[in-house]
């Protein structure tokens, strides 16, 4: 074979290639593992004429290597040209959940009152979950048919309160902490209700507490998820406090006046609170005679319900892009 008339060939060919699919037939043409220069390669039996077809080998090559990029220039310029000034694809970008995104919120706005954030447990004892807590033998909500028992002594945690005692078996008063994480109770799925919802659980013991250091911090926590708001205190009863009261804002929607969603009353329902129950400080070791204290339950899935005015809880595990892309 003669390499050097082989390589003018190839050469030729190759310059006169319009396309990367005529050029790729050249390249298994001329360097393919049935041409004619691969062939020749296989059969060289002295140096002179290997050097030869390697010669002409490496020169197809870079032909080929050459008129690739060629073409890719070329094909480049017929292109349009780039306008850096146009706005660029958008592109989803993913966010927080809403409920993520406001157990957040509560959690800078307690820090920036001075409490501190406790992780606790969402496996609980039954003492903790129920007994220290002043919970009666004989109370609902240690029924079955309203509790996730994994055991006789072993719960899924009913509340966030459970936190406050072992915070408090953990550390010597003076106490200021918040609790946030997920609940579970055997309640229905509705419109309302979910078995898994989320509270924050506060919790503040000092020397000289009183309820109205529970209706200022309360306070100062509504207007800072809703606004400026009015606070009103009624009594209730709660096993761990005592005395106990819940506590409601004005509506944010009518601003007190009364709509669908206040039910026309003006007001809208936060959560319960209360004063430390005696009990509770006993249990835990505390002694009721030298420290006070007060605790709130809040429901976060309520919050963000009311402060977005949306119609439906199941909303938030439904995972809807539509709703959640809002936030």
């Amino acid at each position: 074979m003669d390499a050097t008339a082989l390589e003018s060939e190839a050469q030729a060919a190759i310059a006169a290639a319009r396309d990367a699919d005529a050029l790729e037939e050249l390249r298994l043409h001329y360097l393919g593992r049935k041409s004619d220069l691969k062939l020749a390669l296989r059969q060289v039996r002295d140096r002179e004429t290997g050097i030869a077809l390697n010669a002409a080998r490496t020169a197809i090559e870079a032909a080929l290597a050459d008129r690739e990029a060629e073409l890719a220039a070329a094909a480049r310029e017929e292109q349009e040209p780039f306008d850096p000034t146009l706005p660029g694809e958008q592109l989803h970008r993913g966010s927080l959940h809403l409920i993520t995104q406001l157990r957040r919120r509560i959690e800078d706005i307690f820090l920036g009152m001075g409490y501190e954030v406790y992780d606790g447990r969402e496996v609980e004892t039954v003492w903790h979950n129920f007994d220290a807590l002043n919970q009666p033998e004989a109370h609902p909500s240690r029924d079955p048919r309203d509790t996730f028992y994994l055991d006789a002594e072993t719960l899924l945690r009913t509340h966030t309160s459970p936190s406050q005692i072992r915070a408090m078996q953990g550390q010597e008063p003076p106490v200021y902490l918040v609790s946030l994480g997920r609940t579970y109770r055997r309640d229905p799925l509705d419109a309302t209700h979910t078995p898994v919802f989320h509270q924050v659980e506060g919790l503040a013991v000092d020397r000289g507490i009183t309820l109205a250091d529970l209706r200022g911090t309360i306070e100062l926590f509504t207007s800072a998820i809703f606004g400026p708001r009015d606070v009103r205190m009624r009594t209730s009863f709660f096993p761990f406090t005592e005395p106990s009261v819940e506590f409601d804002i004005t509506c944010y929607l009518c601003d007190g006046s009364g709509c669908p969603v206040c039910k026309h009353s003006g007001w809208i329902e936060m959560g319960g609170a209360g004063v430390v129950d005696p009990n509770v400080f006993e249990a835990v070791g505390y002694d009721p005679e030298e420290w006070q204290g007060f605790a709130f339950g809040l429901g976060i899935d309520r919050i963000a319900f009311l402060r977005h005015g949306l119609p439906d809880l199941r909303l938030f595990w439904e995972n809807d892009l539509r709703m959640v892309r809002q936030f």
